[in-house]
């Protein structure tokens, strides 16, 4: 665990961590915010799927495009714009009663999201030397999974408190702070974007993140069906109060997975790392549509969430290694599009599949899914080949001594 204190005495590590863990406690919180002011609003659970699903769409879709914003005019202007918009879209969510109004708040608030996350992890380049990424790779991820985790909590207890607007106004206020404090840290307003290459070509034509999105095509999709699959298994046995279990446990092992992940050797290449956590990830799952809302799935969620945390490290240091210069935050934004966009038509199928076969197939077609994502990389194992390279001592040194420079 030494290597994460050694990580937090470095200038700037502590603040980037804390300034933006308000921003996404907000982001967890707000699908479940808007699902229940809807469904409060309309008495309709239809609806309030209707626009959880068309504010995830919208931010999935829009992902790559605010990436490419970061990517070319830096991170000061955009967080102004970008949070105290948003913040204001929440609170007119809050007080707006109509039901075709809610449905395009929460349509616009997806398009206009903050890019907090595409805006973190670019920064840490600028903050730790090279050999030290994967420890910083892996805090980011803990604390992004933690406020995964407390995000949901505290949204569904205030918004089924007696004051169930304090949801939306804490999600906003949140932001508000979170945002505002990120973009003020110095690292991100000093933060220089990269120049692109003279041989440049668009990110679409770039082959390694052509067989990201492949990939994750699947695993976004995968995903949207056990997020539906698992609550929809819960309630028709009978026990929907299981999925909280599940799901929780899931969430604390991620944290851990990607605290693990931190403390595994840097020599040891991230294609590397990322492959043989991704065949652990593989075998956990693939129990998933043999057990029940109970012991066995919280088992299997909580074995499936420790690969999960730990592959989520390792993905971005591939991704880092492979990505064209010039596109930090642009190549993660489109990837995300790809994959958010997938997991919420795999989430749309998830509970025709439920409803109409059984949660077991479509837990069952998560599985499948993560097996095809795992061939595919396997395949195309040769266009991640950048991701093998192991630092010298020399390129060590060189790497700190030019990266610690910008943070001081």
């Amino acid at each position: 665990m030494s290597r994460y204190a050694e990580l937090l005495a470095y200038p700037h590590a502590k603040s980037l961590i804390l300034a933006a863990l308000p921003a996404r406690i907000a982001y967890g919180m707000i699908g479940l915010s808007i699902f229940f002011k809807v469904q409060d609003e309309t008495g309709s659970i239809a609806w309030a799927g209707l626009a959880l699903g068309l504010n995830s769409v919208a931010g999935s879709l829009t992902a790559g495009i605010r990436g490419s914003i970061l990517d070319k005019f830096g991170q000061k202007w955009p967080l102004r714009i970008f949070v105290p918009g948003y913040a204001l879209l929440i609170m007119a969510l809050n007080i707006t009663h109509d039901k075709s109004l809610l449905l395009i708040v929460a349509f616009v608030m997806g398009i206009s999201a903050p890019p907090i996350n595409l805006s973190v992890r670019p920064l840490w380049k600028s903050v730790v030397p090279d050999d030290f990424l994967r420890v910083a790779y892996a805090v980011d991820t803990a604390v992004m999974n933690f406020a995964g985790v407390i995000g949901p909590v505290l949204a569904t207890a205030l918004a089924l408190s007696s004051h169930p607007g304090s949801a939306l106004s804490t999600a906003a206020a949140c932001m508000f702070i979170g945002g505002l404090s990120l973009g003020a840290t110095s690292v991100s307003r000093n933060w220089i974007p990269e120049k692109k290459a003279k041989d440049h070509i668009p990110l679409w034509k770039h082959r390694p993140l052509q067989l990201l999105m492949i990939e994750g095509c699947f695993i976004g999709f995968g995903w949207g069906l056990f997020d539906i699959g698992v609550p929809a298994f819960a309630t028709l046995e009978g026990v929907p109060h299981r999925t909280a279990w599940i799901l929780g446990a899931m969430g604390i092992a991620n944290v851990v997975g990607g605290l693990v992940a931190g403390l595994v050797s840097k020599r040891i290449p991230a294609l590397v790392t990322m492959r043989r956590t991704y065949a652990f990830w593989l075998v956990a799952t693939l129990p998933l549509a043999f057990t029940h809302p109970g012991w066995s799935m919280v088992i299997v969620g909580a074995l499936s969430g420790l690969a999960g945390g730990a592959l989520q490290v390792f993905y971005w240091e591939v991704m880092e290694a492979v990505r064209p210069k010039g596109s930090p935050t642009a190549m993660m934004g489109w990837l995300w599009t790809v994959e958010g966009t997938f997991m919420s038509l795999g989430a749309a199928s998830g509970g025709f599949i439920s409803e109409h076969l059984s949660p077991r197939a479509c837990l069952a077609t998560t599985s499948i899914c993560i097996i095809i994502g795992f061939i595919i990389l396997g395949f195309g194992s040769n266009l991640l080949a950048a991701a093998n390279k192991v630092p010298t001592s020399a390129e060590d040194i060189a790497a700190m001594e030019e990266n610690i420079k910008p943070a001081i």
